[in-house]
């Protein structure tokens, strides 16, 4: 059986555009840094809900004057009820007492009274307990693919086992460095939602892999390796293409059109999350189509040759 498409010469071209990607992300994370929000590097949060529109420039200015500078402010509305919100972010190791909060309250009422500032909510993070969060959302990441290796490794083994799993975590890393490039680039602190789409990229990149390996297990037992490996996993790809992208346009559609709501009423926090899910979605896509069966043939055929030299 000849497959209409052969991906697999073109393997090369697909190393060559996750590397590039890969190393840009890391390039702009070294030469701009990581954004991190409260959550993991420390520092205080506090969301005043207000009235009216507001003249957040005079705002910033007469906070700042109290709390001192390097604030961050960012407006939300609740789309159900119609409230104003402003939540100021202070830095890392910056605490803020309910001292400082009423003085900042007076200070706006005084300069503000048609907004009626009040105070809704506030939250201080020491900067050991943010690291400590950070680390440990790290760990269920770490935890999360070496389970997702094991099972790999388990289900697959007759075609290819352990390798097969290894392939798979390469290509979820590299999902996951894709997702943390939009946060990079975009210049979106980390924050909850950034561990929330990394844990859902994995589960939906991985489904698209062991739906790949599934076929090639099928194809295995209905040619055994007459057609060999190589083209055993391009005339698999030929026949998940349809299928996979399908899948993913779908869901990408919805998220298009979460991202676009999301724009349209302010709600930054739904956004942050929607728009990383959803390149992550198209990331894992191509990385279960093309990186984890690229790697995999690769590894194949260096396994040929190396079985070849010894006999000679």
């Amino acid at each position: 059986m000849t497959a209409k498409h052969d991906f697999m010469k073109h393997r090369k071209v697909f190393f060559t555009i996750s590397l590039v990607l890969v190393a840009f992300i890391l390039g702009t994370a070294l030469i701009l840094g990581v954004p991190m929000d409260i959550q993991f590097k420390g520092g205080a949060m506090a969301v005043l809900g207000y009235q009216g529109e507001l003249d957040l420039s005079g705002v910033k200015a007469t906070v700042s004057d109290v709390l001192g500078s390097g604030l961050t402010f960012q407006q939300g509305s609740d789309i159900a009820t119609g409230a104003n919100s402003l939540t100021i972010t202070m830095p890392g190791a910056q605490t803020v007492s309910a001292e400082q909060m009423e003085d900042t309250l007076d200070a706006l009422q005084a300069s503000f009274a048609d907004n009626d500032f009040e105070m809704l909510k506030m939250n201080n993070v020491p900067p050991t307990i943010g690291r400590e969060f950070f680390h440990k959302s790290w760990v269920a990441v770490g935890a999360a693919c070496l389970l997702i290796l094991a099972y790999i490794a388990v289900r697959f083994r007759k075609i290819g086992g352990l390798p097969a799993g290894v392939m798979a975590i390469i290509a979820l890393l590299n999902d996951l460095l894709i997702v943390f490039g939009v946060f990079v680039v975009l210049r979106i602190p980390l924050n909850g939602n950034f561990i929330a789409a990394m844990l859902t990229i994995l589960g939906y990149s991985i489904n698209d892999t062991v739906v790949m390996y599934d076929r090639i297990r099928e194809n295995e037992s209905i040619y055994g390796r007459k057609l060999g490996f190589e083209a055993l996993v391009n005339t698999s790809i030929n026949q998940s293409l349809r299928r996979s992208v399908n899948t993913t346009v779908t869901t990408c559609m919805a998220l298009a059109t979460v991202c676009v709501i999301a724009v349209l009423f302010g709600l930054d926090s739904i956004f942050t999350f929607a728009l990383p899910l959803m390149i992550g979605m198209i990331s894992g896509l191509y990385t279960s189509l093309f990186i984890t069966t690229s790697l995999w043939v690769t590894w194949e055929n260096y396994k040929a040759k190396h079985h070849i030299g010894k006999k000679k």
